[in-house]
């Protein structure tokens, strides 16, 4: 049986060797290669292919940006994911851009094996500490599909399209050439006519209004 080849995308060298070492003493599980920063885990991940990606979501280049990017080039290969940051805009971010899997670093070692094997097998794995706050948002969600949403503009459209694909407000900025403060504002104003508190709501809602 062919071990399950693993890319590790995380800019702590010592992080990195540590995981690498205890990674490998498994015998269905095989690191295959390393990255630094971003545009490095996109490039390696093109060429080695790996079944699975541990993803730090705060590496130079950002984890999310190269979550979305590694899953629209490479469809096959999955990521998780493994960051200290339990904040929204992380965590939602991540699930939009189409992570499989989201852990904290201070999981032990044997979780994050259990999550690359379930990961691997097809499933979705999520932090324990992290579920309640998923489900409290799911909990928020309408039941019923919306007929009327509210009137948007067309640069409102967009932004929020681009929340739900993931994008952080410096990406939003980038694309849509704004400035920064210009992307703030428009999000405050979206989640004033949407009703919502935060980013993450803001984000289901965009995902409800089929953006």
């Amino acid at each position: 049986m062919k071990p399950i080849t693993i890319m590790l995308a995380d800019d702590h060298t010592l992080f990195r060797e540590g995981l690498v070492s205890l990674l490998n003493e498994e015998p269905d599980l095989q690191v295959v290669t390393e990255a630094r920063d971003a545009q490095e885990a996109i490039e390696l991940a093109v060429r080695h292919r790996p079944h699975v990606v541990l993803m730090d979501v705060r590496m130079p280049g950002g984890g999310v940006m190269a979550t979305r990017e590694i899953l629209r080039r490479c469809p096959e290969t999955r990521v998780i994911m493994l960051t200290v940051s339990d904040q929204d805009e992380d965590l939602w971010g991540a699930i939009a851009a189409g992570a499989h899997g989201y852990l904290l670093k201070d999981a032990t070692i044997e979780e994050v094996i259990i999550a690359i094997r379930h990961v691997a097998a097809g499933k979705a794995i999520l932090d324990p500490s992290l579920t309640p706050r998923v489900l409290a948002w799911l909990a928020g969600l309408p039941t019923s599909p919306v007929t009327s949403p509210p009137l948007l503009n067309p640069q409102e459209r967009e932004i929020l399209k681009l929340l739900a694909r993931g994008l952080s407000n410096k990406e939003i900025a980038s694309h849509l050439n704004l400035s920064l403060p210009t992307v703030k504002f428009y999000i405050r104003r979206l989640r004033g006519k949407l009703g919502v508190r935060n980013r993450a709501e803001l984000i289901l809602q965009a995902r409800r209004l089929g953006l």
